[in-house]
């Protein structure tokens, strides 16, 4: 049984944004080995693309094709069947995997220079690099990938490098993370991934500094995106329990289209007419579905509670999980539930960034389907399939951002709004 951590929550003090809100690491809610940590929740650069341990790509993915011949005058495996024993574990997929040397990744980053490092976290580090291709008629193309290191400390890397090559090699989807490959040599554990230009969508909503506030077209949009993601992984052949979704485990890339990443934590093999499996109680706190770290029961619904989490987020542009707020403001579900329905009190825990510039209408109804999410009782939630196809109507109403407040000149380029 895994620790809880229960805050209660004030009805009366509205919520108040702080411009700079303390990023939260990682909380494994079990008691055994620490949960998977994701990577740059605390040490992102606003060019780092990673801040996850694995990491998806959007619509600006980049195919790996029998066009790829030659990374640093080697040939990389083509894809094939692969079947390797890793000591007590073999990996085999179907899949177009392929299997890179370490000399390869080495060379991709500069032989892991330090400066080359766009996240960190429990697994170990995520680091940019270079892979050359060759493109006919064109030459020799470099595209930027994302290569995720094991600590040679990690407690929890290898079975989390196991079960993303498990996961992500046979699941297909335009809002997860495309794995590339993998590496295992002289005892180095490693994964490649594209790369996600405009990092993870903790950064994007809780990032320090010059960091642009998501305009709401574009949260509404991550939010349908990462629905489909959910929906697709409960409604597949071989349905999965993802367990850890938040919203430093979404990616964005350079158009913002949101994928998600790190299936270290996933659970698989989910037979339709299963209510309910036990397992260890393990996930992020803030995110983690209460009734699962009660009972230890993992069903979907225990996906759709952290979608919920994530959807206040989108509204409030406040974490999950913040210590430097009051004690009773710390959780964010606990403290912001009273005011999501109340029209008037909506407008106060609104993002304060956002400038009145979304339809009140739309946010009304996503701060609505939050409700849902988040209800105590799994059954009273909906499914991720209706939670997509909710949102999908939420934003064909076709609503029309409220007008800016006026501003002086100098004032709306100092406002940080991008659209």
């Amino acid at each position: 049984m895994g620790n809880c951590c229960c805050l209660c929550s004030s009805s009366n003090q509205k919520p108040t944004h702080d411009p700079t809100p303390r990023a939260v690491s990682r909380a494994d809610l079990s008691s055994g080995p620490a949960g998977n940590a994701t990577f740059g929740d605390e040490n992102f650069s606003g060019n780092s693309w990673y801040s996850l341990v694995s990491t998806n790509v959007t619509t600006w993915t980049f195919q790996l094709s029998s066009s790829f011949t030659t990374i640093w005058g080697k040939n990389a495996v083509e894809p094939s069947r692969v079947e390797e024993d890793f000591g007590n574990e073999i990996i085999n997929t179907n899949s177009n995997l392929r299997a890179f040397t370490l000399a390869q990744l080495k060379a991709a980053t500069y032989n892991f220079r330090p400066d080359m490092v766009v996240g960190r976290g429990g697994f170990g580090k995520v680091y940019r690099g270079w892979m050359k291709e060759k493109v006919p008629s064109k030459g020799i193309r470099k595209t930027a990938i994302a290569i995720k290191k094991l600590s040679l400390t990690s407690m929890q890397g290898y079975q989390e490098w196991m079960a993303e090559i498990t996961f992500l090699g046979r699941l297909s989807h335009p809002n997860l993370v495309k794995l590339l490959g993998y590496c295992k040599e002289d005892d180095q554990f490693l994964l490649v991934y594209e790369f996600m230009k405009n990092g993870s969508l903790n950064y994007r909503l809780f990032g320090k500094g010059s960091v642009q506030p998501l305009a709401w077209e574009i949260r509404l949009k991550v939010a349908m995106e990462s629905a489909r993601a959910l929906a697709y992984l409960h409604t597949s052949e071989k349905p999965v329990i993802y367990r850890d979704f938040k919203s430093s485990n979404v990616l964005l890339d350079e158009s913002f289209t949101a994928k998600i990443a790190d299936f270290g934590l996933a659970f698989g093999e989910v037979a339709a007419d299963e209510s309910h499996f036990t397992s260890r109680v393990t996930g992020s706190l803030g995110y983690s579905d209460p009734l699962y770290i009660a009972t230890g029961h993992l069903t979907v619904k225990s996906d759709v509670y952290s979608f919920g989490v994530v959807l206040l987020e989108l509204l409030t542009g406040l974490q999950s999980v913040d210590n430097k707020r009051p004690r009773d403001e710390r959780m964010l579900v606990d403290w912001v539930k009273p005011y999501l329905s109340s029209r008037k009190k909506l407008k106060g825990i609104m993002d304060h960034r956002l400038d009145g510039r979304y339809p009140f209408k739309q946010a009304s109804s996503i701060a609505h389907l939050a409700i849902r999410c988040i209800q105590p009782g799994s059954k009273l939630r909906p499914s991720m399939t209706e939670v997509a196809e909710t949102l999908e109507q939420i934003n064909s109403s076709g609503a029309r951002p409220a007008e800016p407040k006026t501003l002086s000149n100098s004032q709306y380029e100092s406002s940080g709004d991008q659209f």
